[in-house]
């Protein structure tokens, strides 16, 4: 199973560093349909190990100048106590109802993942905004970035789901910023809010750690091969793959008839895509018929000009 583990690992790290999604959303169903893992280990397990990677992510995001440093700040205030809160009411739920909290929590993933997959899919419809500069915040738009933390925290606590895709659409819907730093920013705030939470699974008792470590070691390369493929991607047929496979993924952990391969079966394929799509511009870019893709200027958390 190690081995087994370092690759969907892998594959899971490459869609997030293209994407800033699919973390939580594919890897707990994954552990728990494929691997048989309890879902409040397979929610801890995956909150600690997205922790890990995002945070190598989010440092190649910086590079890339794809990350508005000032609205994770603000939405962190907002979700940071909240995860606190989700992972209270998680641990709480298993004490108080046993085994019995198994068939609900997978209730709850199956309905998180549907909203995810409503969601990809209404973003990989929208077209895509530009902004001439850096994000600049008024009263209006920090009190909308705590109140997404708010709501966006507490279901990443309970559930794991959502420290990209919950927080990624609503940027998208709220801010004017491009889909790029959307990616970037994304992946920042997932980080940050996915320590704390998954410090509080860690006490819980609901992480593997062995698990964690052969995750790990698909994971990290894994984001950094995204990010590179992320200056060319264009993801909206990308997205839509991502929201039906989520969608699938949802009702089957509903005890809607289906699959349980599909989830597995569709993340193979769109990184299988990713991969053909970067070969392609590999060989495009060797003949001389494109140019290397630059990064953006890049401003840091501060607001700085990075080194």
């Amino acid at each position: 199973m190690d081995w087994k583990l370092s690759l969907v690992g892998l594959l899971i790290g490459t869609l997030v560093g293209a994407t800033g999604m699919g973390g939580g959303s594919l890897m707990t169903p994954i552990l728990v349909l494929l691997f048989g893992f309890k879902p409040s280990t397979a929610i801890g397990t995956d909150i600690l190990h997205g922790a890990i990677f995002k945070s190598f992510g989010a440092w190649r995001h910086r590079q890339l100048g794809t990350v508005s440093g000032r609205l994770t700040l603000w939405m962190l205030i907002g979700s940071a106590p909240t995860s606190l809160l989700g992972v209270a009411a998680a641990t709480w739920l298993q004490r108080h109802y046993g085994d019995g909290i198994e068939t609900t929590q997978k209730q709850i993933l199956g309905v998180a993942l549907l909203v995810c997959g409503i969601g990809f899919l209404a973003k990989a419809l929208m077209r895509k905004r530009s902004a001439a500069g850096p994000l600049v915040l008024d009263r209006r738009g920090k009190l909308i970035a705590i109140a997404i933390g708010l709501i966006g925290g507490f279901v990443v606590g309970l559930t794991s789901v959502g420290s990209g895709t919950f927080f990624g659409l609503a940027i998208l819907l709220i801010f004017p910023i491009a889909t790029a730093t959307v990616v970037g920013t994304d992946i920042l705030h997932a980080a940050a809010l996915l320590w704390v939470a998954g410090a509080g699974h860690l006490v819980a008792g609901n992480v593997d750690l062995r698990a964690t470590g052969w995750l790990l070691i698909g994971s990290i390369p894994g984001v950094f091969a995204g990010s590179h493929i992320m200056i060319r991607l264009p993801d909206r047929a990308l997205r839509m793959a991502l929201a039906t496979t989520l969608s699938l993924s949802g009702l089957k952990l509903l005890d809607v008839p289906g699959s349980s391969w599909i989830v597995v079966v569709g993340l193979a394929v769109m990184v299988a895509a990713l991969v053909v799509y970067g070969l392609r511009q590999f060989v495009l870019f060797r003949r001389g018929l494109i140019a290397r893709a630059t990064p953006a200027p890049v401003v840091d958390v501060l607001g700085l000009p990075a080194p």
